[in-house]
């Protein structure tokens, strides 16, 4: 059928033609699943009936495998029977998407997507859209505002789509765990949808708060209530999964732990973890203990991640060492176990991650391991969060003065913001119409903006709520399984009968104490590598900053190291609380000295050093001279220079993007005149206390070259905010 075909009118059916239609739909589910006796639950049931008979909006709020693929496949199948045009699944993963395209097949229904990893294949999908080939069309939200697609693609598609399907609707609620700016344009191609057309939104993870947000953006207009909107939500329940909490007295016990208990534990499962840094350093530490481990962040190469998935899936691996970035969308029914090495920050989220789990078997084992350090990774990625209003003025005066279009990279140094704050920032302020996202980046509408003050306070104190309910949950005596439910405001929630604290989950909590002493062994060995800068950051002219391009090899730094990242899971915790906010400026710790002398054993054997120079530093003058000086006196190398601030240089901000760091560092220190010959020809240990954007290294070492030394190894204690 031409995908240009009108909506069909709705059916009005007798007891009859539902019971036909009903029957046709399990048809549909019985391909789809490969069971011929399956049947529809009675909610899928209500739901299908809805969107195909009645063309009614509706959302679907039920656990993670309860089959609410199946009804947006099945609706899919009786629409397109009956004329309609094709779907339009927004989906946020590229995991989802692949998974979705499999099932479609199985029930006849021909899926494609469009996504950042098949840019080749547009063209012939929209062809395809337009000849009416494809049933269905998945997209992310972020592909809605791509230019091409939003101005292009978009309006025929929208007038054309015979079902709407929003998955992981809690997305579009900024209460909800996971929101994402992009899925609020979701409301706009809502508005612009003909009469008639049904929709679908679904999600495992929203309590009553979110369910209520969704629900009334379902509605378009926000003035109707939730009798507008099918709402079905069911119980939260699983019965295959097995939740405990191990309190484990130090990090050494919690890898040792992992070692012993993960090659026991059925089949194959995921280990998340907080940050990237500590996904690397527990799948290292797993796979030289014999346990088949593959970490899997948002900084994994795309082709990697899909090889990694399809290893756990094909169980060619034990454990993904996963964070966050493993979430929606991954389906392996017989997931045997999800443990956590660190709490996430809310227990919805924490539902939604252990959700991946026993999906299609009797028993899977869910347990988490909290550690000290959760709250501190909380503090960091809450501290991330919508920028303050003179940051977004800032950037809306940037934009309404260029004329042009101006990148994300380009406002990046007209603006005193990270970029992936600055890129959260223009989506959200797409969505309220002060910017728009057109060919060439980024320009502003000219609408009057209003700093919603109130509303970001209210979410922020909603997380604070949710953190410290994730700290119940730890704590409590009472069932775990309930606990989750009860935050997702289940109203049929009851103790499971199956938790550790229920007495239905027996989860081993000794471990080996050679174990523990090997993993005390990796957590203590200190040294991370800091790979040299290689290019300057763009548009730094306009800061007044006379770099661009690479770095010239003969004024680059060499590699260095640093004793620890400020995630780390061993000497993390040290150089966080030397470097907390309020922290004195203090002489270098004892543990954290005999640390830097190990790095140096370790690393600085072969590297020929001839000497020692040390920054300056406005905010720990004593803790940087103090750490250059003890260097010195333990290898036996001269101190050879101390670098001076200028007046008037005060702290470097953090919370900037790279091209303002960079600018706020240049021309604040200066390399003495008489250091010159005191460096010419030498290999130098550049001593300072902590890394964080990298460049005041790279400015102090292009200096150094400049000056004659021949090598330059950076050296700090952290690396990281």
């Amino acid at each position: 059928m031409p995908a240009t075909a009108p909506p069909a009118a709705p059916a009005v059916l007798d007891a009859a033609g539902t019971a036909a239609l009903r029957e046709e739909a399990e048809e549909v589910l019985r391909r789809l699943v490969g069971d011929a006796s399956a049947r529809l639950r009675e909610d899928q049931w209500t739901a299908i009936e809805a969107l195909v008979a009645h063309r009614r909006r509706a959302l679907v709020v039920q656990r993670t495998g309860w089959g609410k693929s199946a009804v947006y496949f099945v609706a899919t199948a009786l629409l397109r029977a009956r004329g309609a045009g094709p779907t339009v699944i927004v989906s946020p993963l590229l995991a989802l998407m692949r998974n979705q395209i499999a099932a479609a097949q199985r029930a006849g229904v021909r899926a494609v997507t469009v996504n950042s990893t098949n840019g080749e294949d547009w063209g012939r999908v929209y062809e395809d859209v337009r000849a009416g080939a494809v049933d269905v069309l998945l997209v992310s939200p972020e592909r809605l505002n791509n230019p091409g697609f939003r101005d292009e693609v978009l309006p025929p598609l929208a007038a054309t789509t015979g079902l709407l399907v929003v998955d992981e609707a809690h997305c579009v609620s900024d209460w909800g765990h996971d929101f994402r700016p992009d899925y609020r344009r979701i409301r706009t191609l809502l508005a612009d949808l003909p009469e008639g057309i049904p929709v679908l939104a679904t999600t495992a993870t929203a309590n009553a708060r979110v369910t209520a947000d969704v629900a009334e953006q379902l509605s378009v207009t926000g003035t109707r209530t939730l009798e507008d909107v099918l709402v079905l939500r069911g119980s939260l329940d699983r019965e295959s999964l097995r939740l405990a909490v191990l309190r484990m007295p130090s990090h050494a016990h919690r890898l040792a732990w992992l070692v012993e208990q993960l090659p026991r534990m059925p089949g194959s499962g995921i280990v998340y973890v907080l940050t990237v840094s500590a996904a690397a350093d527990v799948a290292n530490h797993l796979r030289a203990h014999g346990v088949t481990a593959v970490a899997y962040t948002g900084q994994t190469e795309p082709a990697e991640r899909l090889q990694a998935e399809d290893d756990l899936v094909h169980d060619r691996v034990k454990v993904l060492v996963a964070t966050s970035a493993l979430g929606m969308g991954f389906d392996k029914p017989d997931l045997g176990f999800v443990v956590h090495l660190g709490a996430p920050s809310s227990p919805i989220a924490y539902y939604q991650q252990v959700g991946r789990a026993g999906r299609g078997i009797a028993e899977a084992s869910v347990v988490l391991l909290p550690g000290a350090e959760d709250r501190d990774v909380w503090r960091y990625f809450a501290s991330v969060g919508f920028p303050g209003e003179q940051d977004v003025r800032t950037a809306l005066a940037a934009l309404a003065q260029a004329g042009a279009p101006l990148s994300t990279q380009a406002l990046e140094t007209r603006v005193d913001l990270r970029r992936n704050r600055l890129e959260v920032m223009l989506k959200v302020l797409d969505v309220d119409g002060a910017v728009r996202r057109v060919r060439g980046g980024w320009e502003a509408t000219g609408r009057e903006w209003r700093y919603d003050a109130e509303r970001y306070a209210r979410v922020a104190a909603t997380r604070a709520e949710e953190q410290q309910a994730m700290l119940d949950y730890q704590s409590t005596d009472g069932c775990r399984l309930e606990f989750l439910r009860r935050a997702l405001d289940d109203p049929e929630a009851a103790p499971c009968g199956r938790c550790d604290n229920c007495g239905g989950f027996d989860v081993p909590r000794e471990v080996d104490e050679d174990a523990v002493r090997r993993a005390g062994d990796d957590l203590s060995r200190p040294g991370v590598p800091l790979e040299p800068k290689k290019v300057w950051p763009t548009g730094l002219a306009s800061l007044g900053v006379p770099l661009s391009g690479k770095i010239a090899p003969a004024e680059r730094a060499g590699e260095g190291r640093a004793v620890a990242r400020t995630t780390d899971l061993g000497w993390g915790a040290a150089v966080r609380e030397l470097f907390a906010p309020g922290a004195a400026d203090r002489e270098t710790p004892v543990p954290l000295r005999r640390a830097a002398a190990a790095v140096l054993d370790d690393w600085a054997r072969e590297l020929g050093l001839d000497g020692v120079v040390a920054m300056c530093s406005a905010s720990r003058p004593l803790l940087v001279a103090h750490l250059a000086e003890g260097l010195a006196r333990y290898t036996g190398l001269p101190l050879l220079a101390t670098f001076e601030l200028r007046d008037g240089a005060g702290p470097t901000p953090s919370d900037v993007n790279s091209a303002h760091r960079l600018a706020a560092v240049a021309g604040r220190f200066r390399l003495p005149a008489q250091a010159a010959a005191a460096v010419e020809g030498r290999t130098v240990l550049l001593v300072d206390d902590r890394a964080r954007s990298g460049w005041t290294l790279a400015l102090a070492a292009r200096e150094l070259r400049r000056a004659g030394a021949a090598q330059v190894h950076p050296f700090v204690l952290a690396d990281g905010d």
